[in-house]
């Protein structure tokens, strides 16, 4: 296949990458026309179709359109070559768009091989083909019902169970390739048109959730971590996870799980998992509308390294960027004795001693964290001897970077 490369030239292809990409498939009489408006409306979708894209290069005069219509005036059918440049440069012409919705194409396996190379091409990809599912006899029926009150002569039994095999046997190799990659969502279309509105978006949301920017933020204390990791959620609109400050808040509202806070912190000590990390998940579950989360103060130790994987993999997110602040030793016990002397000041600043064993803590249950992440995920050492802004910057780009190679 010989793209045409006229309209991506000058295009950055980052912008592609979080597109929201839709086919959207059903037979006659599923209500794909309907599901398909509220996709576009609900989402802000760009709609492709190939014959509307066909007529409006016609219609425009463009090269690809004077190709097409004397293709089309001879009585032959457009190429896969022109159909793809006119997708290309529709796509192309919309950088900023959320994504793109496809009714009609992939129409064939080759074209389903067409279109994920162009998906490759750009950066980006189909999140996902979304297939109303209707039984024939109930296609039939919806379709004669709408004859009745539309008027129109095609609709008729014999002309609807030829489209419906038509259908069956041009859309089955299209559903299996995408089937084999994982990302074919088969939906109940017999149920009411709020019902199947209700499964897609929920579909939908799913897709964006795995697009959710997702930081861990780790360094010792003192390193800055906590302010920076503030600064970092409302940069980039996301929600601050700080397990310090949800079990305060527990212990605040006088809760039955904050009076349990209370008596471990009386007593000198840890908090246990078992309180914890229901605290984290009601967080995540309760936080809508977010882009994503920051960690701070979680996980603290390999265990709780291997609970939040869980947790984010059970609501489908994952971790988007691993970043780590390093100060020298001498300069945190510096920051953190100045901090003792200020309102800021937490109960382990209060000697040279407290300050060493909490900084010993940290080496013996959080860097082997570190390490451990190291080995699946690009964990960021970002340098933290410096004034506030300038190591926001240096983690904002790491951020802005990393998260662009993983996509």
């Amino acid at each position: 296949m010989n793209f045409s490369y006229r309209h991506t030239k000058f295009i950055s292809f980052d912008k592609f990458s979080a597109m929201l990409n839709i086919a959207l498939f059903g037979p006659p009489g599923a209500g794909k026309g309907t599901q398909s408006q509220f996709l576009i409306d609900e989402y802000k979708l760009i709609y492709i179709s190939t014959g509307d894209l066909l007529r409006k290069e016609i219609k425009a005069g463009s090269k690809l359109g004077a190709e097409a219509k004397s293709i089309i005036e001879q009585g032959g059918l457009v190429s896969d070559e022109i159909i793809v440049q006119i997708i290309e440069k529709t796509i192309t012409d919309h950088p900023d768009a959320n994504g793109f919705l496809f009714d009609g194409f992939p129409r064939t396996y080759i074209q389903s091989y067409i279109l994920e190379g162009l998906m490759i091409q750009l950066h980006t990809k189909l999140n996902c083909l979304i297939s109303i599912e209707v039984p024939e006899e109930k296609s039939v029926r919806r379709l004669l019902e709408r004859g009745q009150s539309s008027g129109r002569s095609d609709d008729n039994d014999t002309v609807i169970r030829n489209r419906l095999r038509e259908y069956r046997e041009k859309t089955l190799p299209v559903l299996n390739f995408f089937k084999e990659r994982g990302s074919y969502v088969p939906l109940d279309g017999t149920k009411s048109i709020p019902e199947v509105h209700n499964c897609i978006a929920q579909i939908v949301e799913n897709e964006l959730s795995k697009n959710l920017l997702n930081i861990v933020m780790f360094g010792y204390p003192g390193s800055g971590r906590g302010s920076q990791g503030l600064a970092v959620a409302k940069h980039f609109g996301l929600e601050f996870v700080a397990t310090g400050k949800m079990l305060d808040e527990e212990v605040r509202k006088g809760t039955e799980i904050g009076k349990r806070i209370e008596q471990i912190y009386n007593s000198g000590g840890l908090v246990p998992d078992e309180i914890v990390v229901p605290l984290i998940e009601a967080k995540i579950v309760n936080s809508k509308g977010v882009k994503g989360f920051i960690f701070k103060g979680f996980p603290r130790t390999l265990v709780q390294s291997y609970i939040l994987d869980g947790i984010l993999k059970k609501h489908h997110f994952s971790i988007s960027k691993i970043i780590d602040i390093e100060v020298d030793t001498l300069e945190i016990i510096r920051r953190l004795d100045k901090r003792s002397k200020t309102d800021k000041g937490m109960p382990y600043d209060s000697s040279t001693e407290k300050i060493v064993k909490r900084l010993e803590e940290h080496r013996k249950k959080t860097i082997p964290v570190i390490e451990k992440y190291k080995k699946g995920h690009q964990v960021t050492v970002i340098d933290g001897e410096a004034d506030f802004d300038t190591v926001f910057e240096r983690i904002k780009n790491a951020i802005v970077t990393g998260v662009k190679n993983l996509r």
